[in-house]
């Protein structure tokens, strides 16, 4: 029998941000100008499924042309495949409430976002980043791919309509497990017998798959309401990086021991535990999940050897922005909510999980300037 939810998972499935958009000045044609929009946008959805509500709004003052919508959040375009909640998230330290955006219908930049056209690039987006999390969580995306048209259409609308029940007993056909119950997994090396099998697949659980976004708060900022918007996206790193989970008996393995393996280099004072390095050395000779960095979307990068220039980039740039002075973890973000660390990690996952079985982390971080470089 399919479980019904928790508690947590049904707030996160009925969470939304008050939106209040605004159409771009540029795009008025009439006087005077319409009011904004407000609106209310799922947490798990996505800006482009907003377009139909929204267009009505603005349909009789919009210029000749194609639609081709965007929207921005001052002046910065947003990513139309990273769920509403977790771009709220991230470029809001300060909760803003309503939340103002605006919407573009015309200019599209090309140069910046990739290409959407409405529903269906959100719908195959979403399932890509499903297999993926197949890919990460099995060690292949069968059960994805394997889905029938039926089922992937009721998954689908089940996001669609915020349905959290039927999305639950679609998706328990993917055989993606549960944190807890169905995560240990018996791994067979090609040396071991089946005996051996059992005895190893006892000491290794699920790996998580773990989107992590993070931003830069900038050097001493003492008060994260002092923080300014960001100007360029280059100020965020992404991170798609799985977190492996062990058992250890005696010890309970918390949402700070999940960002300590996902960002070591900012717990610099901490020896990494025995199991953490276990975790490390099996991810770096494990291969790469498919499509596994998320800016590659918005690159337009086509050769591979490119979209690994492109992780690498991301990677250092995490590193360099804090070689210079000390820096620290100022703000860790789920879903809203700013869990303190010590929670389980097992609970942060089977209730503050994506759909697509992604677990999106934000989190800001600050660099003090060292005072041996200033004067």
């Amino acid at each position: 029998m399919v479980g019904l939810g928790t508690e947590a998972q049904k707030y996160v499935w009925e969470g939304a941000i008050p939106l209040q958009i605004h159409l771009h000045e540029s795009e008025i044609t009439t006087l005077p100008s319409p009011p904004p929009a407000l609106i209310l946008g799922p947490r798990m959805g996505y800006l482009p499924l907003l377009v139909p509500q929204i267009k009505p709004y603005f349909s009789d003052t919009l210029p000749p042309g194609v639609d081709t919508v965007w929207f921005d959040y001052k002046g910065i375009p947003l990513k139309w495949y990273i769920p509403i909640g977790v771009l709220f998230d991230l470029l809001c330290v300060e909760p803003e409430r309503p939340w103002n955006l605006t919407v573009h219908f015309r200019g599209y930049p090309a140069d910046l976002l990739s290409p959407c056209e409405g529903e269906d690039s959100v719908k195959w987006s979403f399932i890509n980043s499903l297999k993926e999390a197949a890919y990460i969580i099995n060690g292949n995306s069968k059960n994805v791919m394997n889905m029938s048209q039926v089922d992937q259409l009721e998954l689908w609308r089940s996001i669609l309509n915020r349905e959290m029940e039927v999305f639950l007993r679609i998706s328990s056909k993917l055989k993606l497990g549960t944190v807890g119950e169905d995560y240990t997994k018996k791994v067979t090396s090609p040396r071991q017998t089946n005996s051996e099998t059992d005895t190893a697949g006892s000491s290794r659980t699920g790996r998580i798959p773990v989107r992590l976004y993070v931003r830069n708060v900038g050097e001493d900022i003492d008060d994260l309401e002092d923080v300014p918007p960001i100007d360029s996206w280059d100020r965020i790193c992404y991170i798609n990086k799985p977190v492996e989970i062990h058992k250890e008996e005696g010890k309970i393995f918390t949402l700070h021991d999940a960002v300590k393996v996902l960002l070591p280099e900012f717990f610099p004072d901490e020896e990494p535990s025995i199991d953490e390095e276990i975790s490390r050395i099996e991810l770096e000779d494990e291969p790469e999940a498919p499509e596994s960095n998320l800016c590659n979307q918005d690159l337009n990068i086509s050769t591979a050897k490119k979209a690994e220039v492109g992780a690498s980039a991301d990677e250092h740039q995490l590193e360099s922005s804090h070689v210079s002075g000390k820096s620290e973890i100022r703000l860790v973000r789920i879903q809203g909510i700013e869990p303190k660390l010590d929670i389980p990690f097992s609970w942060v996952v089977t209730n503050l999980m994506n759909p697509e079985h992604f677990l999106h982390i934000c989190v800001c971080v600050g660099v003090s300037q060292d005072p041996s470089k200033t004067r």
